[in-house]
């Protein structure tokens, strides 16, 4: 039995990648895993039963967790994704930044960790040893699904060729939208016409700011759009008419959003990241790099008026392998249950 904690499933209205990853887990694990919520499942659970986590918590914040921990019912795995609060402290929420140290140390004491990404794997591998831990538990790198629920793999070969770029990212300084408008301001100022939609939440402690600066910009940019509650509706229907997605974050697990921006056909311009090129290198990708504007600029006015790059883009992003939910379900699935 697999015990799939979906302790913060559904409480919240937005869909982040933490949610969406224990939702489709959920969802293609199927009757091979029970979810539960909170500790109350520990009495139920057996000795070859395992508990499974893509969530981030504390002990602390779980009555009877740290008994959990010393009792040990059941075999403990977790799909780990990153440190970016220990590294963005100063623009990372709060309470995040205060139980991650907490929540790595407690990772160590599990039998079995997934990775998102031979990055967050080094990190992780990196912290541990820099406390000195001896006993830790095997860390592997799992993929994951870039498809989304119901819907098949774009393959048009017609792709929308409309002028529009899109951003799906919760507003804050880490996702770096203002590096993004910054270059998009320059191309509107040479004439360049193409319409830009941001897509996200704010960030209640740091995205303030730059929200601001969207919305007293969208007073004469016609061509700047934000939605900050987009139904599941909605941001298709942007996804459909999109040329390209924008991705010029600072810092990632994985970098979903770029797989999901394949998975659908759509070429994606990024950051130059080292743990975003483990996805972009694979085609349908430009990697930039970060800070540069002149280089963003080159790069977003070339695929929006370089119609052979956007298509030899658009060819790869539609043709190259990418993991299916049920894929990575059956990877967890092989391993844990025998």
């Amino acid at each position: 039995m697999i015990w799939l904690d979906t302790t913060k499933l559904g409480k919240s209205g937005h869909h982040s990648g933490l949610m969406r990853v224990t939702s489709r887990l959920s969802k293609e694990l199927g009757d091979d895993a029970t979810e539960i919520r909170g500790t109350d499942w520990i009495e139920r659970a057996e000795k070859g039963d395992w508990f499974l986590t893509a969530e981030v918590f504390s002990p602390d914040e779980r009555e009877g967790w740290a008994d959990m921990l010393e009792s040990r019912p059941c075999r403990l795995a977790a799909i780990y994704h990153d440190a970016i609060p220990m590294k963005f402290p100063r623009t990372t929420w709060p309470k995040s930044v205060a139980r991650h140290p907490t929540y790595l140390k407690m990772l160590a004491r599990f039998d079995l960790v997934w990775a998102v990404s031979e990055s967050s794997r080094s990190e992780l591998l990196g912290y541990w040893s820099w406390l000195g831990l001896r006993a830790v538990p095997l860390v592997k790198v799992i993929a994951l699904g870039a498809d989304f629920d119901g819907q098949s793999r774009s393959k048009s070969t017609a792709p929308s060729a409309e002028k529009v770029l899109l951003n799906v990212a919760i507003l804050e300084p880490r996702k770096n939208q203002g590096q993004l408008l910054d270059a998009c301001e320059v191309l509107w100022s040479e004439g360049l016409e193409f319409e830009l939609h941001l897509v996200g939440r704010v960030n209640p402690h740091f995205g303030r700011v730059i929200e601001k600066r969207i919305k007293q910009a969208a007073k004469t940019q016609s061509r700047l759009h934000f939605h900050a509650a987009a139904s599941d509706e909605k941001v298709a229907e942007l996804f459909a008419k999109t040329r390209a997605t924008v991705f010029p974050t600072r810092a990632e697990g994985c970098g979903l959003p770029i797989i999901e921006s394949l998975w659908r056909g759509l070429p994606c311009v990024c950051s130059d990241l080292p743990v975003l090129r483990e996805n972009a290198d694979g085609g349908g990708c430009v990697a930039v790099p970060l800070d540069d504007l002149p280089a963003w600029v080159a790069a977003l006015r070339k695929i929006l008026t370089d119609d052979a790059h956007y298509a030899r883009l658009t060819n790869e992003a539609q043709n190259r392998p990418l993991v299916t939910w049920r894929e990575t379900a059956n990877t967890i699935r092989s391993e844990l249950i025998s």
